[in-house]
């Protein structure tokens, strides 16, 4: 379609038909075989900011007795967070994404490259802290992992619907805090039932460690089900 502007010379107009999403596919399944090849079980872990992501990965990379932890850390500024993981003894690279609400499979590849994954079983990607840009995004992960805090209130599942349903698994965090802020703890479960019923549940405080061992089993039991 062509037309004309203010200065009198042609424009044209092209309408883009394909995905917008359909080079991150592409990388994502890249990611996704290399993965698989190195035998890695790897989850994108998403939250909105504060929820306690990197919380919960010091203390997975402190109790995972697989091998050590291998975790990519996306944030718009800083190495605050891979810092904080290595000094938990997770093998860490830092994303740092700038004015990118999200990470891309792409960001995500280049990461992989500058991770020795000598020895190791699970890869964690601590997506940037957002509840709306990071869900369209598949970076080859087996698995997804969403994160509600107690302190974030119950009706989370219900405003932003669409990451809880492309969970696999949802750790409600702090929950050493869930009385001095009256969280509603049947209610954030009557909500999550109902917008995300595929969803296993874990109550966990990343902080005195309670609720870790169901969460190390189902990571357990996920690595042992993958194909060789």
């Amino acid at each position: 379609m062509c037309s004309h502007c203010s200065c009198g010379q042609p424009t044209r107009t092209l309408k883009l038909r394909h995905s917008l999403l359909e080079r991150n596919d592409t990388n994502a399944e890249r990611n996704r075989e290399r993965f698989a090849s190195a035998g890695l079980l790897v989850l994108n872990v998403l939250s909105g900011p504060g929820a306690g992501k990197t919380a919960l990965l010091e203390r997975l990379a402190r109790q995972w007795d697989h091998g050590p932890v291998g975790v990519i850390v996306g944030d718009l500024a800083t190495d605050n967070d891979a810092r904080r993981l290595q000094a938990s003894g997770a093998r860490a690279v830092q994303i740092q994404t700038g004015d990118l609400c999200h990470l891309e499979a792409s960001l995500v590849g280049r990461a992989f490259d500058q991770l020795d994954t000598t020895g190791m079983e699970l890869l964690l990607i601590e997506n940037v802290g957002n509840l709306v840009c990071p869900t369209a995004f598949d970076l080859g992960e087996r698995q997804r992992l969403a994160l509600l805090s107690v302190t974030e209130g119950e009706d989370k599942p219900l405003k932003y619907p669409a990451l809880f349903q492309s969970a696999d698994a949802v750790v409600i965090s702090k929950v050493d805090l869930a009385e001095a802020v009256g969280f509603d703890r049947p209610q954030a479960l009557a909500n999550l039932a109902g917008v995300a019923p595929q969803a296993r549940i874990f109550e966990v405080s990343a902080r005195t460690g309670a609720g870790m061992e169901p969460l190390l089993h189902w990571l357990s039991h996920q690595r042992q089900g993958m194909p060789v």
